[in-house]
């Protein structure tokens, strides 16, 4: 299979993540949904995390100086929370959420961010196919819960569920958009390698600013071990994959 095709295949799949918000339909415990949402951002976490030190920045810094490298990554860093406090985008995991006004904001800072996501994975597999697997699960980990809690944020905004998702979907579409851009952008251009640290730097501040804080709100004991046990098992999940697959 063709690189391309692999770009294409992937976005499709982190773009129909969009539709996770129809667990709501089904799930009417919000307890339980709440719990399985802590536990995917704890996962996520780990993973994000995961995929930045095993992978992204490693892979790095045999192509390029590792100074250059991690100065790359720190604006990596850097531009994801200016993004963020630019457009307003919030992570949020409850169902009511009043940090978010405006539906329309969200689903555009949604759309910006998915369309990154796209370029990401694009260069991740123009580079060796297994990196692009790799970023692909990277990024579908964090695309879960955060998709809960979007779908959240447009029902509370007045959408009904069904156009909720369907707007959710048309936000998450434009991961395919960057995933063919990035390839036709990027395919010629050595310059590929430094979205690799940049990559790992917006994957740090996800993680970091967005994912984690969220596991410090649990007061329960047990569910705070819990979280940090998948925690645990997303950085292992994405070790397992650098012994078993890498070079």
């Amino acid at each position: 299979m063709s690189v391309l095709l692999w770009i294409i295949l992937s976005t499709i799949i982190v773009s129909l993540l969009s539709l996770v918000g129809i667990i709501t339909l089904v799930l009417s415990d919000e307890k339980f949904l709440n719990r399985i949402v802590l536990i995917l951002v704890a996962f996520a976490a780990g993973a994000l995390m995961g995929g930045a030190f095993l992978h992204l920045f490693p892979e790095s810094v045999e192509e390029i100086d590792a100074l250059d490298a991690s100065l790359i990554l720190l604006a990596g860093f850097t531009v994801f929370f200016l993004l963020e406090r630019i457009i307003f985008w919030h992570h949020c995991h409850e169902k009511s959420c009043p940090i978010h006004p405006f539906a329309y904001l969200n689903l555009m800072g949604d759309g910006v961010h998915n369309f990154i996501d796209g370029v990401i994975i694009a260069a991740a597999f123009i580079i060796e196919i297994r990196l692009g697997f790799v970023t692909t699960i990277a990024v579908i980990s964090h695309e879960v819960p955060q998709e809960l809690g979007d779908f959240g944020v447009l029902v509370y905004g007045g959408f009904d569920k069904i156009k909720a998702l369907l707007f959710n979907l048309l936000s998450a579409i434009t991961a395919i958009v960057g995933g063919i851009l990035g390839y036709y952008i990027f395919s010629e251009a050595e310059s590929v390698v430094y979205l690799l640290p940049f990559a790992a730097g917006g994957f740090l501040y996800i993680a970091s600013s967005d994912l984690i804080p969220e596991l410090h709100k649990e007061e329960d004991v047990k569910r705070s071990m819990e979280s940090f046990t998948f925690f645990i098992l997303g950085l292992l999940f994405m070790l397992a994959i650098k012994l078993i697959f890498g070079e």
